[in-house]
């Protein structure tokens, strides 16, 4: 058992004299440094100018979608127009309508008042004509016959 713990001792001492010798920065490394910054730096620079042509094209199409958007305000406007001249259309539509079945009301009635005038003056007529046959038809047997087979006595 010392016999491993001598040994883990042993390498344990070597990792940290090998790490500690390690650990000194050459000028190599100084230059290595450098380069990596400015590798670095000409990665961030083309990022930063890939972005700004990326922003430049949503910008292309957002221009491209108001113009779109502005097209169908456009439309949404003349059908809107369209709606109110349909609106305007029927009701005018809608009010002949209704003058021709008031105008055609009115005329009936100003056209059935002389006729109902006239029938009735034609069933009083009526009336005395049939009161003169019939006196008559009782002092003629054969107008007498003659009304009887025709309904009228």
């Amino acid at each position: 058992m010392k016999i491993l713990l001598m040994f883990f001792g042993l390498v344990f001492a070597t990792a940290i004299a090998v790490d500690a010798a390690d650990s000194s920065f050459t000028q190599a490394d100084r230059d290595r440094m450098i380069r990596l910054e400015e590798g670095l730096k000409a990665t961030n620079q083309r990022l930063d100018d890939n972005l700004k042509a990326i922003n430049q094209r949503f910008d292309a199409v957002n221009q491209r979608f108001d113009a779109v958007n502005q097209r169908f305000d456009a439309v949404n406007q003349r059908i809107d127009d369209f709606r109110g001249v349909m609106y305007i259309m029927i009701s005018v539509t809608v009010s002949g309508m209704i003058f021709i079945v008031g105008f055609a009301l009115w005329d009936r009635r100003t056209i059935l008042a002389p006729l109902t005038r006239t029938t009735r003056e034609l069933e009083v007529l009526t009336e005395k004509l049939t009161l003169v046959m019939k006196e008559k038809a009782e002092k003629d047997p054969d107008l007498k016959e003659a009304l009887k087979h025709a309904g009228l006595l």
